[in-house]
């Protein structure tokens, strides 16, 4: 029943921004998969997004640790065994053939690893992906919680973090570990839980645990040398942040969300929703013309 009021609420805003519209242009509401209806007048730069509160907990920067777990909504819908995917393997090797991870996040991983590459680093591994809740519980019962956190709560339930390894020597030390500390962020990972933060994370130091943040958000974080609770509190505090990246102007703003709530959104320009798993949302406004 709530969300009839809130979707004819919606339309006798509409309605009455027509009546006093001066140039005469009909608004409309139309579907958007996912994300909810999106309002326009057919005037101006911004259009009107509206969305629920499960956006809270979907998307590229949303934060899992002990205090806020994985949500069904959370998990990227395009996890897909790497042994299986032969164009996502070019460049690395696979501890274990059963290796699940976004098939997105895969391939900025093999372009990555093609760029260090070219820098003459080249013995990547992959050792750990995606988990399910089942195996993250049988994780924890066999390791503990000195080496696993518990089901729900692991960055590798949602997907986008992987642990990287070398063939060479461990991570601290191998030329892949420090290749990937200072050229990861150009491909939109982070190291998740870096050896001066973890105060922050409440996480010892992994030097081959890497999230998925995407660009420019990964780039912002290096320079800021933000985790990834500290920039979420910053965009939180700010509200609106403009960023100058590679030469390019991007605009991310963070929008509070409890229940179904209306947002601005760019009417001509390439945007990206996600959610922070706490109570906001954090629209990416990207560079004119950049697809």
């Amino acid at each position: 029943m709530r969300k009839w009021v809130f979707w004819l609420t919606l339309l006798l805003l509409l309605a009455a921004d027509a009546l006093h519209d001066t140039a005469g242009s009909a608004g409309k509401v139309r579907e958007l998969a996912d994300s909810g209806a999106l309002m326009t007048s057919g005037t101006g730069s911004n259009e009107l997004l509206a969305i629920g509160k499960s956006q809270i907990y979907r998307g590229n920067l949303v934060l899992v640790n002990r205090d806020y777990p994985v949500h069904p909504e959370g998990v990227t819908g395009d996890v897909v065994q790497l042994s299986g995917h032969r164009e996502l393997l070019y460049g690395y090797g696979l501890l274990d053939n059963s290796i699940r991870l976004s098939e997105r996040v895969a391939e900025r991983f093999v372009e990555m690893v093609e760029a260090a590459g070219r820098d003459g680093v080249s013995q990547f591994l992959i050792s750990s992906g995606y988990r399910s809740p089942e195996e993250q519980e049988q994780l924890y019962a066999d390791k503990g919680s000195d080496y696993a956190l518990p089901p729900g709560y692991s960055e590798h339930n949602l997907g986008l973090s992987l642990d990287i390894g070398s063939s060479r020597q461990e991570m601290s030390r191998a030329p892949e570990g420090v290749w990937l500390r200072q050229h990861a962020a150009e491909f939109g990972f982070v190291l998740r839980y870096p050896q001066d933060k973890t105060g922050i994370t409440g996480i010892a130091y992994e030097p081959w645990h890497f999230r998925y943040v995407g660009l420019p958000h990964s780039l912002i974080m290096q320079e800021k040398n933000f985790t990834l609770e500290e920039y979420l509190e910053f965009l939180k505090e700010r509200k609106s942040y403009a960023a100058t990246v590679g030469g390019k102007a991007y605009l991310i703003t963070y929008h509070a969300v409890s229940g179904n709530t209306v947002i601005p959104v760019p009417a001509d320009r390439r945007y990206e929703l996600s959610g922070d798993n706490v109570g906001g949302v954090i629209v990416t406004i990207f560079p004119e013309n950049q697809e």
